[in-house]
């Protein structure tokens, strides 16, 4: 079926099973726990087969990409010293240079500071290549956030200023942003000329992760056809923007009013094309070659002998009315569990109102990953472990509306949460084998540092990016999907294989695990009276309430530090400060205090 069809098509079934099982033949190798997903996939998804699922091949190259790099692992305690993270975008542009036919990059924002130039280095060195088989198709696709619009034309500016004349002989480069309503590409992954891929938790922003205070992340390389399905996941949203220019709206609005522009509208896309001379408005779609071909050609062939399973998963935020399939995975993947679940995670719940328990208004708990969370530990007594950042985790030199990494609640609260949905499930469960639950197979604890503490040296605490999980030392996910509820475009792995993840186990979650888990986040006594604790989002009446006493709040706070203010200067005075630099005295107590002796 044509792409548009397939997703923008205006079909009666357009987001129903058509009750034709997929049948993928790879999934004959999957363990029990890739099967659980496969099932609910192919028979609730079968629409979006190879689009937004597929159950392919592929491994792991070389290390994981971990920053700050030897975060858990460092004989010194010290923070992460300057440079220490330089190698990853050396990494990404060696990555994206090997293309020789197409290359596709998804993330949520622009690159910036050593992220830039690595992009920019890697273009050139396309461009320089002698051997070059035809034009080489570059598409690169970000998020259009809310109030952050996405300037295609300046990018493809910078992007391409310091190339080659004959550039545009060589490469055909396509830079889009799209939203709709709150919803925009989320995923990051680069694939390259469906052999070779990167995926993960990873912006490509210098301060968040090459500076002070970095965010903790992790993300992954890998070869073999799934890189295939990376390409296939961006097709639909090239095409969503298609679709959106080609109305009235679009080809007045989006292709007229600047990409810098915030336009007050649900949907909003843009596009740009280099070189524009001749180029098309709009790259094609990715079909792939066959497999011998793609395995066969180029410097960077390789063998498919040694890959095992992957699952590929995802979702396209709102562009889908209802389907979205990455999730219904993740339900099952956790409910396969026989034994234990790890998660590395920014957070599970939605943001709190700061100094309350309220959620932000709008926001909800994900109900469908709390309840088959406490189901399983409920009636399989399976373990589960999580990991999560520390609340208000800001990278240096950033402020808090720029970064934030933590939604705001306790270890306590989360465990909680979880807690209370087995009570609703299960309402006969007695109230000391729930305490037994708590004590004997959940543990959730903040991420921390090899010299103990959640913060850096300077006080700024550690944030957490990371969107991993482990079944049963089984199969693990790493991808681009946060548990909190976001309805964003997203896509990750399922590695299926018990080698590789026990690999990707000892490099990640073991050290973090060591450092992180201390028993003292969450205490059994703190979780069973938190079961009391409403923690949604408040209603009309409890939100003026609130506001009310944040103001009385504020209002006596003020009143007191004026009074401190006015007493304090009067004493300076009494005792003979009366010099003109005391007229707009600021001092404190504390100030005081240190002037008398």
């Amino acid at each position: 079926m044509p792409l548009f069809g397939r997703f923008f098509g205006k079909r009666k079934d357009d987001d129903e099973s058509s009750g034709d099982e997929v049948e993928d033949r790879s999934a004959g190798d999957l363990s029990y726990v890739g099967t659980a997903a496969y099932d609910v996939l192919r028979k609730h998804y079968n629409h979006y087969h190879h689009d937004l699922w597929n159950v392919t091949k592929g491994r792991v190259v070389g290390d994981l990409h971990i920053t700050p790099k030897d975060a858990f692992t460092r004989a010194d305690t010290t923070d992460p010293p300057e440079g220490h993270d330089d190698w990853m975008p050396e990494k990404i542009r060696e990555i994206i240079a090997r293309t020789e036919e197409w290359c596709d990059i998804m993330t949520l924002g622009p690159p910036d500071g050593l992220f830039m130039d690595a992009f920019k280095q890697a273009l050139h060195d396309i461009c320089c290549r002698e051997l070059i088989l035809g034009r080489i198709t570059i598409r690169m696709m970000f998020g259009n956030i809310v109030g952050m619009p996405v300037n295609c034309n300046k990018l493809i500016e910078e992007f391409t200023k310091d190339l080659p004349p004959d550039a545009g002989e060589k490469i055909k480069l396509w830079v889009g942003s799209w939203r709709k309503g709150v919803s925009w590409n989320h995923a990051k992954i680069i694939a390259v000329d469906g052999k070779y891929l990167w995926t993960g938790g990873h912006n490509f922003w210098d301060y968040h992760y090459l500076r002070k205070n970095p965010v903790n992340d992790l993300s992954l390389e890998m070869e073999g056809g799934v890189a295939k399905d990376g390409h296939l996941y961006a097709n639909a949203q090239w095409g969503y923007i298609v679709k959106k220019q080609s109305t009235a709206w679009g080809r007045f609005v989006d292709k007229n009013i600047p990409d810098a522009l915030d336009v007050p509208r649900r949907a909003r896309v843009t596009v740009s094309e280099f070189p524009a001379s001749s180029t098309a408005e709009f790259p094609p779609f990715y079909i792939g070659k066959k497999k011998s071909e793609r395995m066969l050609r180029g410097r960077y062939s390789f063998n498919n002998g040694k890959f095992v399973p992957v699952i590929t998963m995802g979702r396209y935020g709102v562009i889908l009315k209802k389907h979205r399939p990455s999730d219904a995975a993740i339900v099952a993947l956790i409910e396969s569990a026989q034994t234990i679940v790890r998660f590395a995670l920014q957070d599970i719940g939605p943001v709190c109102v700061p100094g309350t328990k309220f959620s932000l208004p709008g926001c909800v708990w994900p109900e469908e990953y709390l309840n088959v969370m406490a189901r399983v530990m409920w009636t399989r007594h399976v373990d589960i472990e999580i990991v999560l950042s520390n609340p208000g985790s800001i990278p240096g030199g950033l402020k808090a509306t720029e970064a934030n990494y933590g939604n705001g609640w306790s270890c306590v609260d989360v465990a909680a949460e979880i807690i209370k949905r087995i009570q609703k499930q299960f309402p006969d469960a007695p109230h000391a084998m729930l305490r037994e639950v708590v004590q004997d197979n959940l543990r959730v604890c903040f991420l921390k540092s090899p010299r103990g503490g959640t913060s850096y040296k300077d006080g700024g605490t550690l944030g957490l990016h990371s969107k991993h999980f482990i079944i049963d030392d089984i199969a693990c996910y790493i991808g681009s999907q946060n548990l909190y509820i976001c309805d964003l475009a997203e896509w990750g792995v399922l590695i299926d294989d018990p080698a590789t993840t026990e690999s990707i186990k000892g490099q990640y979650w073991d050290p973090m695990w060591k450092v992180s888990y201390t028993r003292d986040d969450c205490d059994v006594d703190l979780v069973m009276d938190g079961l009391k604790i409403d923690r949604g989002a408040p209603n009309k009446y409890e939100l003026t309430k609130l506001q009310y006493e944040k103001a009385k709040e504020k209002l006596y706070a003020d009143y007191g530090a004026a009074k401190e203010k006015a007493f304090y200067a009067q004493k300076k005075r009494d005792d003979g400060y009366t010099s003109e630099d005391d007229k707009d005295d600021n001092s404190s107590a504390e100030d005081y205090s240190e002037a008398e002796c």
